[in-house]
């Protein structure tokens, strides 16, 4: 299926092109997630109707999360986990726990955004995370859990 991408799209490509994708891809997620738009002839005059709209919206987003990006480059969180006398966790830290410590300190990250390559950090110290606020803003920043004896 020949598709509009709306916005930039990681491995397919930027605002504009006129990709072909797989039939589900585009109608169960791309589709309704309001990333791209079939590709009629229509479809394509709408586009060029609002194509300067659209830039705008998209280098708004793209500013806004540097912006967030450069605050939020090098921040450290805590996290107080239960843990057993040799470092191992009870349970596991994840990205809806940092994500949940980010809010509280002031900053707008959902889950989503929190990159783990290593999966969720089974052991107390430091550990260095990826914050994906955009697909052109990916920030590091590092997770330091401290064990609570039980």
């Amino acid at each position: 299926m020949q598709i509009i991408l709306l916005d930039k799209v990681v491995n397919l490509g930027n605002l504009g092109e006129i990709v072909r994708v797989k039939d589900g891809y585009a109608r169960n997620f791309l589709i309704p997630s309001g990333r791209a738009r079939r590709a009629t002839e229509s479809a394509k005059q709408q586009f060029e109707a609002k194509r300067a709209e659209l830039e705008k919206a998209a280098a708004a987003k793209l500013a806004e999360a540097q912006a967030l990006g450069e605050k939020l480059a090098g921040t450290t969180v805590k996290l107080t986990q239960k843990a057993g006398v040799d470092g191992r966790l009870f349970g596991s830290v994840t990205n809806a726990d940092i994500a949940e410590e980010l809010t509280k300190s002031g900053y707008q990250v959902v889950k989503a955004q929190i990159r783990m390559p290593l999966g969720p950090i089974k052991m107390v110290g430091d550990s260095t995370v990826s914050v994906a606020l955009h697909t052109d803003v990916v920030v590091d920043i590092t997770v330091s859990v401290y064990g609570e004896t039980v």
